[in-house]
């Protein structure tokens, strides 16, 4: 027991304190959210995944097997939430919103910092890797499930687009590949931006949970987070020693695997109507729940 609150000591309570304070700014002073998630999304996370893959020892191959390791989780939790769905014989809106919550989790601003202080800078990079692929499938995957007919998969594949951090990887790729760093002027500059990254995701988490509130189907919500924490990990687990794996990327792909519900996802709903309040309190529960399942699953993978 004191092992494990030393874990949760260490590596998640610093994150529940800073989003507590971005919790605090929203619910004080009314700060939106939105203008710092932009500047999240635009600037400082592609930075950050540019900055680590130049100087990561990450091989392209490696980066491949990465990614195809976390869309196996994601699908794979994706069709388990849509197996349930259809069992509980949820409406079409419902049982999307009910798959939202469930398949798509908070890799970025949780994700990403709990990643780095369990498991250090190598793992960070292995972990963005697995962001950047589970916001990839978010932004595809995730806007089809949500247009429910509304929308073809070609305008949902298009979203793909104004992901910024999807040309973070080939970039890095080709600086790496030329073996020639960036001038000084222009690697600063990114590395900066790259260092604000993690506590600007930890406050909008804060910020972004401020605005989250109870839905009504307790149940249904009991469902999703259990799906979200407990079938994520248990099959990134399960899977991982069919991609072959390093330590650290296996360490930081189950940790991301089991992460809480991501916010994007309440942007999703909100801009196609399928039940906002239930995929908004399916981030704030998740998130809250985390803690409980996260910690153990940090000292199983050997963090510190």
């Amino acid at each position: 027991m004191t092992h494990l609150l030393g874990l949760f000591a260490n590596n998640i309570l610093p994150i529940l304190l800073v989003a507590g304070a971005g919790y605090a700014l929203h619910r004080l002073l009314r700060v939106d959210p939105q203008p710092l998630s932009r500047v999240a999304f635009y600037t400082t996370t592609p930075a950050l995944v540019f900055t680590l893959l130049v100087s990561t020892q990450i091989s392209p191959p490696d980066i491949l097997r990465m990614m195809g390791f976390a869309a196996v989780v994601v699908l794979g939790v994706g069709l388990l939430s849509l197996v349930v769905a259809r069992g509980l014989r949820l409406p079409g809106e419902t049982a999307a919103a009910f798959i939202l919550a469930s398949t798509f989790m908070n890799s970025g601003n949780y994700g990403l910092s709990l990643s780095q202080f369990a498991f250090g800078e190598e793992a960070l990079a292995w972990a963005s890797i697995f962001y950047i692929t589970s916001t990839m499938l978010t932004n595809s995957l995730g806007v089809y499930v949500a247009t429910v007919g509304k929308a073809s998969p070609r305008q949902a594949l298009l979203g793909l687009a104004r992901v910024p951090s999807m040309y973070a990887i080939p970039l890095a790729l080709l600086v790496r590949g030329t073996g020639h760093p960036l001038p000084y002027a222009v690697a600063r500059p990114v590395e900066l931006l790259a260092a604000a990254a993690v506590p600007l995701m930890i406050l909008i988490l804060g910020m972004q949970l401020g605005r989250a509130g109870l839905p009504k189907e307790r149940g249904l919500l009991a469902g999703s987070t259990a799906l979200r924490l407990l079938a994520g990990p248990a099959l990134a687990w399960a899977v991982a020693p069919l991609f072959g794996l390093s330590v650290a990327a296996r360490q930081a792909g189950i940790l991301e695997a089991a992460m809480p519900t991501a916010v994007l996802n309440t942007v999703i709903a909100l801009e196609f109507g399928i039940a906002p309040a239930f995929v908004t309190g399916a981030v704030l529960v998740s998130t809250l729940v985390s803690p409980l399942t996260v910690t153990p699953l940090i000292a199983l993978l050997g963090g510190k």
